[in-house]
């Protein structure tokens, strides 16, 4: 039985939490070990920004419990001992689920650290089957090798996300396109997938989704854009807006599209880093925002305010998103929410 059968869903991001899990950097998988306490910094920022909203679970390697439980005073901030090889639990993490008598399960995705890039994940890989026993809550176990960065629902039916990275060979080689996508809709209980091509260039997930379009609302995507020719995202974002200005939703509706320019151009060690707006995350009653500074004041600014818009009943926070992005993602990379049950 698949939570489509038992009538569970994914709720949409904006939905209440119970609370955020994150997991804590480790320095041996890290890209950069030498950046590990801005990275670190960077984390612990993220999370006070995040206990603000709402409380945050933070897994943490059994040998570190006790000194990274000493970083935090707030009383809504715990950390939870389970060993993990990276720091990225959108990915590794389970998938919330809800039925219509608000109980609450989690998907089991299979995990092989973005297409078999970086090893060891074998405990990454059991990071949601850990949490999920901690919760003593229901486990799905997805026939499928899937991050949870690369989709985004609207709570309505229809999901978000790109060829790029479901369809990789490096992920589900012996599954074709109508499999995959009939397996996601079992799990996330979906109608409607709607398929982007491409994300970011250079993104060393594959291109997520969570990095250049997210929902709203049901009916309204938010979608970072280039306007730049020259540069490699140009093609890229003006062909997620054509699928976008052509789509309709599970409910039959044109979507609304909201527009945020990108940041300029950064870079680390001589490698284009994937910096997004996009990569935000909902938390209650507000949003987590990262931002760039320097010559991205002014894109900063206006991405703030776009959301700000958007959302004028949430408070949008912003954080220094060039701590985390060092190692390839950020705030909305880092977080699973737990959804609000009954």
């Amino acid at each position: 039985m698949n939570p489509r059968d038992l009538q569970y869903k994914m709720p949409a991001e904006w939905e209440a939490h119970e609370r955020t899990f994150l997991s804590w950097p480790v320095q041996d998988s890290m890209c950069f070990p030498q950046d590990y306490d801005t990275v670190c910094a960077g984390y612990a920022e993220l999370i006070r920004a995040i206990a603000e909203f709402e409380p945050v679970t933070v897994v943490v390697n059994p040998a570190d419990l006790e000194q990274i439980s000493a970083l935090f005073n707030e009383d809504n901030v715990e950390c939870l001992p389970i060993p993990h090889n990276d720091a990225w639990l959108r990915d590794n993490g389970p998938t919330f689920v809800v039925n219509e008598q608000g109980e609450r399960a989690g998907i089991n995705w299979r995990f092989n650290a973005w297409g078999g890039k970086y090893e060891p994940w074998d405990l990454d890989d059991a990071v949601a089957p850990s949490i999920l026993q901690q919760l003593e809550m229901r486990r799905f176990d997805a026939p499928l090798v899937m991050e949870g960065g690369s989709l985004h629902v609207d709570g309505e039916g229809t999901l978000i996300t790109t060829e790029e990275c479901l369809l990789n060979k490096n992920r589900n080689p012996e599954l074709d396109r109508e499999q995959i996508e009939e397996l996601v809709k079992q799990y996330v209980n979906v109608e409607n997938i709607i398929w982007l091509k491409r994300g970011l260039a250079g993104d060393e997930t594959d291109g997520h989704v969570d990095n250049i379009a997210c929902f709203a609302a049901p009916g309204t995507i938010i979608v970072q854009v280039c306007e730049d020719p020259e540069d490699e995202n140009y093609a890229i974002t003006q062909d997620n807006l054509r699928t976008l200005s052509e789509a309709v939703d599970a409910r039959g509706r044109k979507l609304e599209l909201i527009l945020i320019q990108q940041p300029p151009a950064a870079f680390h060690e001589g490698n284009r880093l994937t910096l997004s707006y996009l990569n935000f995350y909902f938390v209650n009653n507000g949003i987590i925002l990262p931002v760039f500074g320097g010559a991205a004041e002014h894109t900063d600014l206006l991405a703030e305010q776009a959301l700000s818009r958007a959302f004028p009943d949430r408070r949008v926070r912003t954080i220094n998103g060039m701590a985390i992005i060092r190692e390839g993602g950020n705030v909305h990379c880092t977080t699973q929410q737990l959804p609000a049950g009954k």
